[in-house]
C-alpha cells in the first residue's frame, strides 16, 4: 500500500473514532438529562409528610383569609428532636392551662394511645369533653400558624410557641374567635375558639382535639413528633 493510502486510511480511521466517541457522549449526556427531569417531573419525590396522606401537605379545601386537619403525621425521627422526657419536663415547667373552660386537671382521661381507624393508627391527642360553645384558649403566648377546614378535623388552628420549637394543634371547633387569623399574635389565655363537634367528631359528643408536637427544623405546620398532652397537662 502506498504511503498516500495508509494515511488516508488514518485520517479516515481517526475521523470514525472522534465521531463514534462524540455519539456516545452525547446519548450519556441526554440519558442523564432525561432521567433528573423525570426525578424532577415526580410529584412524589421528597414531598413532606401530610396530616391525611403519606406524599404530601394536607390537600382539603382552606377557608377564607380571615379563617382558614386531623392531626400532623407523626415523624418520631424528626432531627434534633429532644428525648420524650426531657421534652415532657420542659413543657410541664411552662404550667400550661387546661384549653378548656370550666375543665380540671383531674377530669382529664388519657387518650393519646387510643385507637384510631380500625387499629390502623394511635389518636396521639388528648380528647377534653365539654358543652359546645365552652370557650377555648390558648395554652401559650405564640402565633396562629395556621386555621385549616379538614374532613377529619373539621375546623382547627395549629398555634406555635415563640420559638417555633412546639406546635399546639386544637380540633373539631364550632367555629373560631372573632377576629383571629392566621399570623396573628395571640396571649395565653386569649379565646381562639369554641368547642364543637365539625370534622369526624360525633355530633352528641362535642369536645376539643388537642395535641402537642415538636417542630422539626423546617417548622411544617402539618408536622411534627406528637407529645402526650396528658403527661404535660397532669
Amino acid at each position: 500500500m502506498r504511503r498516500v493510502d495508509r494515511v488516508r486510511l488514518e485520517k479516515r480511521r481517526r475521523l470514525i473514532l472522534t465521531f463514534g466517541l462524540a455519539f456516545t457522549l452525547g446519548a450519556l449526556t441526554s440519558g442523564a438529562l432525561i432521567w433528573r427531569a423525570d426525578r424532577l417531573a415526580d410529584p412524589f419525590d421528597e414531598v413532606p409528610v401530610g396530616a391525611e396522606s403519606s406524599t404530601a401537605a394536607p390537600a382539603d379545601t382552606p377557608l377564607p383569609a380571615a379563617a382558614i386537619p386531623a392531626s400532623p403525621a407523626s415523624t418520631a425521627g424528626t432531627s434534633g428532636s429532644m428525648a420524650e422526657g426531657e421534652t415532657v419536663k420542659l413543657l410541664k415547667r411552662r404550667m400550661l392551662p387546661i384549653p378548656v373552660d370550666g375543665v380540671s386537671r383531674e377530669q382529664l382521661r388519657d387518650t393519646f394511645d387510643d385507637d384510631r381507624a380500625g387499629g390502623l393508627r394511635t389518636h396521639e391527642a388528648l380528647d377534653i369533653m365539654a358543652k359546645r360553645g365552652t370557650p377555648v384558649r390558648a395554652v401559650e403566648t405564640g402565633r396562629v400558624a395556621k386555621l385549616f377546614q379538614s374532613v377529619p378535623g373539621g375546623l382547627t388552628v395549629y398555634l406555635f410557641d415563640p420559638a417555633g420549637t412546639f406546635s399546639y394543634y386544637y380540633a373539631h371547633l364550632d367555629r373560631y374567635a372573632a377576629g383571629l387569623t392566621e399570623g396573628k399574635q395571640v396571649n395565653r389565655g386569649d379565646v381562639i375558639g369554641y368547642v364543637g363537634s365539625t370534622g369526624n367528631a360525633s355530633e352528641d359528643a362535642p369536645h376539643l382535639h388537642f395535641a402537642i408536637f415538636q417542630l422539626g427544623p423546617d417548622r411544617k405546620w402539618w408536622e411534627g413528633t406528637p407529645i402526650n398532652p396528658y403527661d404535660v397537662l397532669r
